[in-house]
C-alpha cells in the first residue's frame, strides 16, 4: 500500500477539552462490577466491598520516558498502561481500573491521540481494566502522560517490600536486560537515520528486545500463578529501574541483606548475543538496565517445591542477614557488593 502523504488533521481546537474527551474514551465500556461510575462526572464511583484498594501513579515525559522518533503512539498508549498495571500487580493484587491523563503540544492532531488511545484500549482490554477518568490539557514541552492504576486485592494477600526475611529465597520472572537492549538498538538506528535518512534499518534479527522495549508485558500471569500454587511471597517489587536497585529496595525496606548469583539470572540468548556486539557484559545490563517489567520476590524456603521447575520463575539467590550486606557472587566465586545502578530521570 501507498503511504498517505497527506493524512487528515482535525486541529484539537475544534473539539474542545470535554469533546476531545468525549471522543477519545466514547468506546470504553465498563467491564468491571467495582465500576460504577466511570468517565463523564466529577470523579469516578468504584465498590470494593471488603477489600483493600492498591493505588500507583506513574508520569511519562516526552524526551526523558520516550522517544517519539521510534516509539509508536499506539505502543506508547499500550506502555503507558502496563507500567502502572505492573506496580498492581507487584503488590500481589488485581488491576481492575486507570485514569489516563495527557498534555501535548499543537503539533499533535486529534488522529495522533486516536492512535494512543488505541494503545490504551488495547491494554484495557487484555488486562481487562477500566478505563474510568483523566484530564487532557495543552503543554509547551511535547507530551507528557500521567497513569493512575487502582486495583484491589484481600488483606492477607497483599505484599509489601518489607516482608522479607532471612534465608527467604529471591526470586525473578521471565528474563532481564532485553528492554534496555532494545532501546539501545533503536536509539543506534535513529542515530544512521539521521546521517542516511533513506536507510532502512533491519530490526528483525533485534525483534524481541525491541519488542521488550516498545511492548512490554506486566505480569498479571504471574500473581494468577502464585495464587494456583498457594505460594505467598513474603515481599515484592517490580524490576522498573533495574534488578539492582530492585534489590536494594528490598533490603532496605525489609531490613536484610543478600547473596545475589550471577550464573542465576536468566538472561535471553538475544540478550547475551547483542551484549556480545555492543561490547556490553551481560550481567551488568541485567542489573541496570530497567524497564524489563518482571516480578522480584522472595518466597519461604518450604515453598521451593512448589515452585521448582516452573519455567516462569528462576531462584536467583537468598536473603541474609542485614549485617552481611547485599552482594553479587560471581561466576568466579567472587563477592562484589550490590549498589544501586539503575535508572534516575534526575540524572544529568
Amino acid at each position: 500500500m501507498l503511504e498517505d502523504k497527506n493524512p487528515q488533521r482535525t486541529s484539537l481546537e475544534e473539539l474542545g477539552e470535554f469533546g476531545l474527551i468525549e471522543h477519545l474514551t466514547q468506546n470504553f465500556e465498563l467491564q468491571r462490577p467495582s465500576s460504577l461510575k466511570g468517565i463523564g462526572d466529577d470523579a469516578a464511583v468504584l465498590d470494593f466491598d471488603n477489600k483493600k484498594i492498591v493505588v500507583s501513579t506513574d508520569m511519562l515525559v516526552e524526551g526523558v520516558h520516550f522517544d517519539l522518533s521510534y516509539m509508536p503512539l499506539k505502543h506508547l498508549g499500550y506502555k503507558s498502561v502496563i507500567v502502572n498495571l505492573s506496580d498492581i500487580y507487584a503488590m500481589n493484587a488485581m488491576a481492575t481500573q486507570v485514569t489516563v491523563s495527557i498534555a501535548v503540544s499543537n503539533r499533535f492532531p486529534l488522529e495522533a491521540l486516536e492512535e494512543f488511545y488505541a494503545g490504551v484500549a488495547t491494554a484495557c482490554k487484555l488486562y481487562k481494566v477500566d478505563l474510568v477518568g483523566g484530564d487532557t490539557t495543552s503543554s509547551n514541552k511535547g507530551m507528557i502522560i500521567s497513569v493512575t492504576a487502582i486495583g484491589m486485592g484481600n488483606e492477607h494477600e497483599i505484599t509489601y517490600r518489607s516482608g522479607a526475611n532471612p534465608n527467604d529465597l529471591l526470586v525473578v520472572t521471565g528474563d532481564l536486560g532485553g528492554a534496555y537492549l532494545g532501546l539501545q538498538v533503536l536509539e543506534r538506528e535513529k542515530e544512521v537515520f539521521k546521517v542516511n535518512p533513506n536507510s532502512q534499518p533491519d530490526l528483525e534479527p533485534y525483534s524481541y528486545l525491541v519488542e521488550r522495549q516498545l511492548k512490554p508485558e506486566a505480569r498479571k500471569d504471574v500473581v494468577e500463578l502464585l495464587k494456583k500454587l498457594e505460594v505467598k511471597p513474603t515481599a515484592m517489587i517490580d524490576i522498573s529501574d533495574g534488578l539492582s536497585s530492585e534489590i536494594m529496595h528490598l533490603c532496605k525496606h525489609s531490613e536484610v541483606g543478600c547473596n545475589l548469583f550471577e550464573d542465576k539470572i536468566p538472561l535471553d540468548p538475544t540478550v547475551i548475543s547483542t551484549t556480545e556486539e555492543f561490547k556490553m557484559d551481560a550481567t551488568m545490563i541485567a542489573l541496570s538496565g530497567g524497564e524489563d517489567y518482571e516480578l522480584l520476590f522472595t518466597i519461604d524456603q518450604k515453598d521451593f517445591d512448589k515452585i521448582k521447575g516452573n519455567p516462569n520463575l528462576t531462584v536467583i539467590g537468598h536473603m541474609t542477614e542485614k549485617t552481611a550486606g547485599a552482594h553479587l557472587i560471581t561466576r568466579a566465586n567472587t563477592k562484589i557488593a550490590i549498589t544501586a545502578q539503575g535508572w534516575n530521570s534526575f540524572k544529568g
